[in-house]
């Protein structure tokens, strides 16, 4: 039982201590501009209104979307950044209401008693007002903090360490103790800072100075934890350079490698894989682990992360933005030429095997229809899942389009979830990725695809601009260049999906089945 927690403890102070810094800090900006605000709107009614239809807008845009939005809006900058700036704007509106709701709830006679006694405006804030509403607005602190710190574990696809970490990783590996873990360190955290700030609020009601130094006291030592994290983390990298800031030739000994990895299982073994690689080389790796295909891609294209494994398929589709079909050798060429012309961003070659989409059904269920290729399931109406990017990709309408699927009913789920729904006859179809190792385990067939909707999906290592000048990296890398089938990049992620493997032993195995 305690192994199970080895390695999440191992992780521990660097995304407990990423999740306080990004926490703590979009809470501080967001009371920097709702407090003002907040104070400001209450002497003026008529900015009140607009002030709260502004933040109340905001908070409808879902979380994870908002956190998105901030990659492309910063020039492709993930990790920290994006994050501190969509939290912070989720800070705003609950201290921001309950700045305005406090301060206009004073009671106008006592107002009127401080402007008698000879309070300047100012005064009468800061003296009456400000005291008597501070019970209401702490009480907004609370419900911020709260917020903030649930908000920040779905920083993790877009590069921020927190304790989202543990829940990501753990919920595409069905690694259940890592996903709880996970969950109760968040929310651990969460009533620690509300209790903090309670206490604070105690004391503004009760009008005592005791319960407010235990609790400041207590918000200091959080701020001086996260902090010393921080200072403990770097120190224990050593402060090697960077290798996008690197000039010439000097190989990667001693420089550090940011490597990406999308958000599912096989991206993590290869990541695991490459930094086993480096690692022998002398580099120091760092990981971007759980990016989405776009953030991914423009954090590469910005330096962010040196490198990742992208799919052909994805990158004609979704950056390319093409949907004509063509031969698998050519869209191999076209694209490595399209993103070196477009981004600088270099293809350093295919590592040998497909990681398609193909449209999956148990062998009884398709025995049962009849089912041979995506034209049988034109005949039927169906439900079919697939992740959560699947039915916006231009292939999903394409296929629909030229086999006749418009009856059929999609489920968007995430792909944790998808081979046991299809198992289990919780939807008939599934847009299943060939390698994973499920496929063959829960006795699934792949229909076949004669119109040839589905594109290549060649897996392949993408360098930065920045990374492609160092030819040390590109000759670390080299070896693994069609090095992988299929079939053992099936076995490896079996291996973690099914047996319980971690990432990291599944990519050691693969490793030494590479070298022989």
């Amino acid at each position: 039982m305690l192994d199970s927690f080895a390695e999440p403890l191992a992780a521990l102070p660097n995304y407990l201590g990423g999740h306080m810094r990004l926490s703590l800090a979009a809470l501080a900006a967001g009371l920097a501009i709702s407090l003002p605000l907040g104070i400001f709107a209450a002497r003026e009614p008529r900015l009140g209104g607009p002030a709260l239809a502004v933040a109340s807008t905001l908070q409808t845009i879902p979380s994870l979307a908002l956190l998105a939005l901030m990659v492309p809006l910063l020039g492709g900058t993930i990790g920290f950044a994006p994050a501190f700036l969509a939290l912070t704007l989720y800070a705003v509106l609950p201290a921001l209401r309950n700045t305005i709701v406090g301060l206009q709830g004073v009671d106008p006679v006592v107002v009127e008693a401080a402007a008698g006694a000879g309070m300047t405006r100012s005064q009468s804030l800061w003296r009456v007002e400000l005291p008597l509403a501070a019970p209401t607005i702490l009480a907004g602190v609370r419900t911020s903090a709260v917020w903030i710190v649930g908000t920040a574990t779905l920083a993790t696809p877009v590069g921020a360490t927190s304790l989202g970490n543990y829940i990501f990783s753990g919920l595409q590996t069905r690694n259940w103790t890592t996903v709880i873990f996970g969950c109760v360190m968040a929310a651990g955290l969460a009533i620690i800072l509300d209790q903090l700030i309670r206490g604070i609020e105690y004391a503004a009601r009760v009008r005592r100075r005791t319960p407010a130094l235990f609790a400041g006291g207590g918000l200091a030592l959080l701020i001086a934890v996260s902090l010393g994290s921080s200072l403990w983390m770097a120190s224990g990298q050593g402060g090697p350079q960077r290798l996008a800031d690197s000039t010439g030739e000097t190989g990667i000994t001693g420089q550090t490698i940011v490597i990406g990895a999308k958000g599912f299982t096989e991206q993590y073994i290869l990541a695991e894989l490459f930094e086993i690689v480096l690692e022998d080389e002398g580099a120091v790796v760092e990981r971007r682990d759980n990016l989405g295909s776009t953030i991914a891609f423009d954090a590469l294209v910005s330096g962010e992360i040196d490198i990742y494994v992208d799919y052909t398929g994805t990158l004609w589709a979704t950056i390319l933005e093409r949907d004509d079909p063509v031969a698998r050798h050519i869209m191999a060429l076209e694209t490595a030429s399209e993103l070196y012309n477009r981004h600088g961003i270099v293809t350093l070659g295919r590592l040998g095997f497909e990681n398609a989409y193909g449209f999956a059904m148990t062998r009884e269920q398709a025995e049962s229809w009849d089912m041979q290729s995506i034209d049988d399931l034109a005949t039927r109406d169906f439900s079919i899942a697939g992740d959560p990017e699947f039915f916006a990709r231009p292939e999903w309408v394409r296929t629909r389009d030229l086999y006749g699927l418009q009856q059929a009913e999609t489920r968007g789920m995430d792909s944790t979830f998808m081979y046991g729904a299809v198992r289990d006859g919780e939807v008939d179809v599934i847009g299943a990725y060939t390698t994973d190792g499920r496929i063959a385990a829960y006795d699934l067939v792949i229909l076949n695809d004669p119109r040839q909707a589905l594109p290549p999906y060649d897996a392949v290592i993408l360098l930065s601009p920045q990374a492609a000048r160092s030819a040390a990296l590109a000759g670390a890398l080299t070896p693994l260049i069609n090095a992988i089938s299929a079939d053992d990049m099936r076995e490896a992620n079996r291996r973690v999906d099914l047996d319980r493997q971690t990432p990291a032993q599944a990519a050691e195995w693969l490793f030494e089945t590479v070298a022989n």
